[in-house]
């Protein structure tokens, strides 16, 4: 019996399974450097952290303060301002984000001409590849009090200029069109790519049925496409309380004035870390993470009693 499961064993391990995990090896120290051992700095949240000399030597060395440093971000005056933000917005993108990729990706997968679908599909696809700062210094050319585009055309029409910059009232409509402008166009290949994967047979069975472009659409196109809307929702649910940096300090250039309607949690985060209060900082990225976390789950808890076929896991 004992050669038998020694012979057992020694099959069990074969050549391909050596490849496959030398292949994986890159992505798994990859994932333990950055994923796994950062995650020791967590206790950074839970004291008092002072910048004295190395970093091993300030974490062992501060003092702890239990859950002083979450204080600030519920306690503070502006905690209610920050935390409206960025769920506010995230609930925007969230919903957008979904209906205006899907919509065009089902209106570029019913053009006849392929060549067009595709030139429209790249042109979606670049700003995508475009960093913020660069899009800032393109906004900041068209919102330029003294020589931004907007104000020559408003003198051109006989109109007082905006100092755009100064007015928090115009700001959540351009924040949500540049979020929309930029992701637009990896959402839509992602759909369209689902669109292109679902057999043609369905759709000449339906035309030989008599049905429309939008019965086709309506209980074939779209039905097909729910695991992929599903898995993308519950993705983006999960970081419903991270907001992208450079679109809300980059873009509106850290204007004060402008404080009530760009500050979110990664934006504190950011300027907490310039004051040296680095225990605070860590504290506010620490509740993104758990409450990242229990959102996904929360949302996939959901759709699992909605649907169990569509759920992650």
């Amino acid at each position: 019996m004992k050669k038998v499961r020694q012979r057992r064993l020694r099959t069990r391990w074969r050549k391909q399974d050596t490849e496959l995990t030398l292949l994986a090896l890159p992505t798994t120290v990859w994932y333990i450097l950055f994923c796994f051992l950062p995650m020791f700095g967590i206790i950074i949240a839970f004291k008092n952290f002072k910048i004295t000399g190395g970093f091993l030597s300030n974490v062992f060395n501060s003092s702890w303060s239990g859950f002083k440093n979450f204080e600030f971000l519920f306690k503070s005056n502006d905690a209610w301002i920050i935390i409206r933000n960025t769920l506010g917005y995230n609930f925007l993108f969230i919903i957008l984000g979904i209906v205006i990729p899907v919509t065009l990706a089902l209106m570029i997968g019913h053009l006849h001409n392929r060549r067009a679908g595709k030139v429209y599909q790249t042109m979606m696809f670049l700003p995508y590849f475009l960093s913020w700062v660069v899009v800032s210094a393109v906004i900041w050319a068209f919102l330029s009090f003294d020589k931004g585009i907007a104000n020559q055309m408003l003198i051109q029409m006989g109109s007082e200029p905006v100092n755009w910059y100064m007015e928090p009232k115009y700001w959540p409509f351009f924040l949500v069109f540049m979020n929309i402008w930029k992701g637009l166009g990896y959402g839509m290949v992602v759909y369209l790519a689902t669109i292109t994967g679902i057999d043609s047979t369905y759709y000449e069975a339906a035309v030989i049925d008599g049905a429309s472009i939008w019965q086709q659409t309506k209980y074939i196109t779209l039905p097909m496409m729910k695991l992929v809307i599903v898995m993308m929702f519950i993705l983006a649910v999960g970081r419903i309380f991270y907001t992208d940096f450079g679109l809300f300090f980059q873009v509106p250039r850290d204007s004060n004035s402008l404080f009530n309607v760009t500050t979110t949690i990664d934006v504190l985060v950011y300027k907490q870390l310039k004051t040296a209060t680095v225990g605070m900082a860590s504290a506010a990225a620490f509740v993104q993470s758990v409450m990242g976390c229990l959102t996904i789950l929360l949302a996939n808890w959901i759709v699992r009693r909605i649907d169990p076929d569509s759920a992650m896991m």
